[in-house]
């Protein structure tokens, strides 16, 4: 008979949690169903061992099955405590019909190249702003804060698509993205993110920080509705100086999303 797969168990101490921002894990994982004895309990069990994850506050899960033959099953998981992201990995890893084929490891966090409340007041005191400043001042400073909330603590929508790549800045004699001044980089900076407000409504994108966490120092999960913005979005940002010159990627993958009760009938665990 084959082992019942053990659940997800709460961790014996406390959480470990970083002092900013949640860890995001991501799997890739083939699935060969006849290497278990009951396809229909391990779709059951790994069901479970999704919810699991999602019940604790502030954690969630996103199930894809990808496009493509490079993997079966992508999940996609984010939240605060690093037991939960060790434990389901273990989990998942130890199902005999799962067979994982990579993972990457990264934080939510917030760009150090996106504007401040100094940056603010200095336009304004450029513009010779001089009413209603504490007002447009007070308005940012909200705006601001949104914007760090949304980065650091994302919940994220369901779409019908999710796509995820790896990516690294270039460290190359004649481009090395790090021996530029912080000026220039955050200049090249603001120009690569308004190709992506353009996407604004069509692409949700999610940068997560993973230098000295994995082996490229960025994850760039894009959600959408529309295979053809997730193309438009990756095509046109080629020609933006900083990919052009200093993007360096890994491998890409893009599935269809479903919910933790839909991820045995797709990857056909079931009785």
């Amino acid at each position: 008979m084959e082992p019942v797969t053990e659940p997800i168990t709460e961790p014996a101490t406390e959480p470990v949690t970083p002092s900013v921002g949640w860890g995001v894990t991501h799997l890739y994982l083939r699935v060969h169903p006849s290497r278990s004895h009951d396809p229909g309990q391990t779709g059951k069990e790994l069901a479970a061992a999704l919810d699991q994850f999602e019940a604790a506050a502030d954690h969630q899960v996103l199930c894809s099955s990808v496009l493509g033959l490079k993997a079966d099953l992508g999940v996609m998981a984010l939240g605060p405590d690093l037991g939960r992201h060790e434990a389901l990995a273990r989990t998942l890893g130890a199902m005999p019909p799962l067979e994982p084929v990579y993972s990457f490891f990264s934080m939510t966090e917030v760009s150090e190249y996106v504007e401040t409340l100094d940056d603010v007041r200095a336009r304004l005191d450029a513009q010779g702003v001089a009413e209603g400043v504490e007002e447009r001042l007070a308005r940012a400073a909200e705006r601001l804060a949104k914007m760090r909330e949304d980065r650091l603590h994302p919940r994220l929508p369901r779409t019908t698509l999710l796509a995820f790549y790896p990516m690294s800045k270039a460290r190359e004699p004649g481009a090395n993205w790090y021996r530029l001044p912080f000026e220039e980089r955050r200049e090249l900076m603001g120009g690569h993110g308004k190709v992506g407000r353009r996407y604004s409504g069509r692409v949700l994108q999610l940068v997560t920080g993973a230098t000295g966490l994995d082996d490229h120092e960025w994850g760039v999960t894009l959600l959408a509705d529309d295979l053809a913005a997730i193309k438009a979005i990756v095509y046109e940002m080629r020609f933006d100086e900083v990919t052009a010159s200093y993007g360096r990627f890994g491998s890409f993958w893009v599935g269809l999303t479903c919910s933790p009760a839909e991820v045995p009938e797709r990857v056909g665990l079931l009785s």
